[in-house]
């Protein structure tokens, strides 16, 4: 079977053919061919072994965390799915401690034990192979009407926890607050989805982005209806001034000092949500910000994985996107390459654009 592979050990990343064939091993599994894969910023930690390890006993991780699939076998005791299904997988799964309540209630994105799988990722193989199998409670069915751009389902589900929380945070206030001011800092695919998740739920969003338009992403996000500003033209407090302060600012950009400055277009009572994850450390002044966020009452939220109600509100998502902005979504997805253009696809030297996808035959 084919796959894509990154040994640590040896340092590289290649194509192999001679990875075993998973099989069906008990009555709730599902069997699934993969058809796509997405790419995004872990993978490129990963390949640059910054993060990531290989299951117990392998000297090598198969790669993907971002999956479509198609069902080709189920147990006999599988419901729900049959063959010809289309279906994207999660991510994470539970540490095996009875002492981590979220893991046992079903909420491994918030494991206190950090002793969870990641699936291409974290001591698990992941979906980057010509099959894969997985407990059918960890697949979702996709609607036949969503297959073309139901890739963006897992990046979406950051978006859809965020703001799930956000929402938490919200009903803190004395009073009932409704949709607000959102600023997005960063245009890569996470923003985008995010953008969009939050013009969905009635937020005016701004995207904040380091390169000057014209550019793709620009352009994409612009399509929306939404305000693209770049912080090279444009600084925080000058955003202030043209769009107002923000009440949720949604971070999708993985840099310290540029969130950090972005944090002064946070409003009062407002929360700023982190789901990018800083790839070097920087010496910075925190304290102005600090002072801010106490005088101001603001949130700082970090964020990581998804559950399984985000993984159905992000499939909803979608469905009521591609109906409100036709074409948003596929403009995200750039470029489709093979499975041996994986490591070139995720430095960059192959890149597409937005979003580049891996595509199995």
């Amino acid at each position: 079977m084919k796959a894509v592979a990154v040994f640590p050990r040896e340092r590289k990343v290649r194509v192999i053919t001679d990875a075993p064939e998973p099989r069906i091993q008990s009555p709730m599994q599902v069997k699934v061919r993969t058809r796509e894969i997405g790419v995004c910023g872990t993978d490129k930690e990963i390949i640059e072994f910054i993060y990531g390890s290989p299951p117990p006993g392998s000297d090598y991780l198969i790669l993907g965390h971002e999956c479509l699939g198609e069902v080709v076998e189920v147990g006999e005791a599988v419901r729900g799915l049959q063959r010809g299904d289309w279906v994207v997988p999660r991510v994470r799964r539970p540490c095996p401690h009875a002492t981590c309540p979220p893991c046992r209630e079903g909420h491994p994105d918030f494991c206190i034990t950090g002793d969870y799988t990641e699936r291409g990722i974290k001591e698990a193989h992941g979906f980057g192979s010509e099959f894969f199998v997985e407990d059918v409670a960890y697949l979702h069915r996709v609607p036949e009407e969503l297959r073309k751009v139901a890739v963006l389902t897992e990046p979406l589900t950051i978006a859809e926890k965020s703001i799930r929380q956000v929402e938490r945070f919200r009903e803190r206030l004395p009073w009932k607050a409704g949709p607000g001011r959102a600023l997005v800092l960063g245009a890569g695919p996470v923003g985008q989805l995010g953008a969009m998740a939050l013009m969905r739920r009635g937020y005016a969003t701004t995207m904040y982005s380091r390169t000057p338009k014209p550019n793709p992403k620009a352009d994409a996000v612009e399509a929306l209806g939404v305000p693209y500003l770049s912080s090279k033209e444009v600084r925080p407090e000058e955003v202030v001034r043209t769009v107002g302060t923000a009440d949720v600012i949604y971070e999708a950009a993985g840099v310290v000092k540029a969130t950090l400055e972005t944090l002064k277009a946070l409003g009062p009572n407002g929360v700023c949500v982190l789901t990018g994850v800083p790839s070097k450390e920087e010496p910075l002044e925190v304290s102005p910000i600090f002072k801010q966020m106490v005088l101001g009452n603001q949130v700082l939220l970090g964020t990581v994985n998804a559950a399984d109600v985000d993984f159905e509100m992000a499939l909803e998502d979608l469905a009521h996107i591609r109906a409100r902005w036709p074409g948003g979504l596929e403009r995200l997805i750039c470029a489709e390459h093979s499975p041996e253009d994986f490591c070139d696809v995720v430095t960059g030297k192959k890149s597409g654009g937005i979003k580049d996808v891996i595509r199995f035959s």
